[in-house]
């Protein structure tokens, strides 16, 4: 068991250090302190269970010193020590939050004995904000993990009754296609924007056939499409599709590529990622702002980062954000799912995703990604799988 942290503070060094020796001598962790203003420097810089305090001391006296350990630091407990005549201030510190009071002289064996106790009393009530923290945790989980199923039902309805007029929507525009086609329309006016138009159906029509196979993944696990991935296209093609709505809010994007060549990885889930990452930018960013996308180069990998000039996320909702319906949109205008979604597609492709803010100065979303993923089958198949892969990726010759 780890020793008790003590404080001791008295102005007469003949009586505070012969205390501390002794109790050091009974396994005691003892520090001194001649003032009240020493004491709470101590503490600013030294973690302490217990502070045993002399409540007549010159400059800040016992009473208020303990006040001020109170309101500035949690988790001590301090033991007021008084003359007989001055009793009542050991009553008015019991009244003020004191774990208790002892009159001078003092028998040490009593001393150690309340100092063990008010550790004892710390340690108890750590213990149960431990117990009720992981009470609570448990409890969103439960929660979500409920939602999540939910949510999983729901989304396997929806994916498959979108399937069916999408069906039904491709295969007109391949009609369409090839009605367009035959010599008899090559005259029509307009016949080259009337293909245009149709190449942007069947694009649509793909891209939100892949959204409910994503919408799938909650309640099954799908096989990975790996292939050579240009990132800096892809965050181009990405700014693209939400430049207007940033341009609506005065928003500006700046991408900085910094990174060289491709990644071995899924193109459709890293679009996904990246739409909902920027998403929550503009969302967070005020008119005027900007965000700014950066791609760099790492030693085995690359990193991707989205950062906006937002008011942040507060330190003690950081922990949160990554939690499934976690938001902090307005009601209606989030699900909370984009950022529990995007962790989870992050690993999956063999990542890291991590978040850094500060209140009222923003908030970075910063990804690391393998330039190749292998799993441990394929490596068993083919153990120069990745190098080949990284070969193709760079444009160099195989080895």
């Amino acid at each position: 068991m780890d020793k008790i942290r003590v404080l001791l503070v008295d102005d007469e060094a003949d009586f505070r250090r012969p205390i501390a020796k002794r109790l050091a001598r009974r396994d005691f962790e003892v520090h001194e302190a001649g003032s009240g203003e020493d004491a709470l420097d101590y503490l600013a810089s030294l973690s302490v269970d217990v502070v045993v305090l002399d409540v007549k001391m010159p400059g800040l006296n016992g009473i208020d010193t303990m006040a001020r350990i109170k309101e500035q630091f949690e988790g001590i407990e301090v033991i007021l020590l008084t003359g007989h005549s001055s009793t009542e201030d050991g009553v008015e510190g019991i009244k003020r939050g004191a774990f208790d009071y002892l009159t001078k002289p003092i028998a040490l064996e009593h001393l150690a004995g309340k100092i063990t106790q008010a550790a004892d009393k710390l340690h108890r009530e750590i213990e149960k904000q431990r117990e009720a923290n992981f009470r609570a945790k448990m409890e969103q989980q439960m929660i979500a993990t409920e939602r999540l199923a939910s949510l999983g039902t729901l989304s396997t309805g929806i994916a498959h009754e979108i399937d069916n007029p999408l069906a039904i929507i491709k295969e007109a525009s391949g009609y369409l296609r090839l009605v367009l086609g035959k010599d008899e329309m090559a005259g029509i006016p307009r016949r080259q924007e009337l293909f245009n138009a149709v190449d942007k159906i069947e694009s649509a029509v793909d891209r939100t056939r892949r959204i409910t196979h994503q919408l799938l993944g909650f309640v099954r696990k799908q096989e990975q499409s790996f292939m050579e991935t240009d990132l800096k296209a892809l965050v181009d093609e990405t700014v693209e599709f939400l430049g207007k709505q940033a341009r609506q809010n005065d928003i500006e994007i700046s991408v900085q590529a910094g990174a060289q060549g491709g990644i071995w990885s899924n193109p459709y889930e890293i679009r996904q990622v990246l739409v909902n990452l920027l998403t929550n930018a503009i969302h967070a960013t005020p008119p005027g702002g900007c965000i700014t996308v950066r791609t760099e180069d790492l030693d085995e990998g690359i990193s991707l980062s989205v950062a906006d000039t937002g008011s942040g996320i507060p330190k003690e909702n950081l922990e949160k954000v990554f939690e499934p319906f976690y938001t902090t949109k307005a009601p209606g205008e989030g699900t909370g799912l984009g950022l529990y979604v995007s962790r989870g597609i992050i690993g999956r492709l063999g990542g890291k995703i991590r978040i850094d803010s500060r209140l009222g100065y923003g908030t970075k979303v910063l990804i690391e990604l393998p330039r190749c993923q292998v799993f441990e089958d394929e490596i068993k198949d083919n153990e120069n799988i990745c190098y080949e892969i990284l070969n193709k990726i760079k444009g160099e010759p195989e080895s």
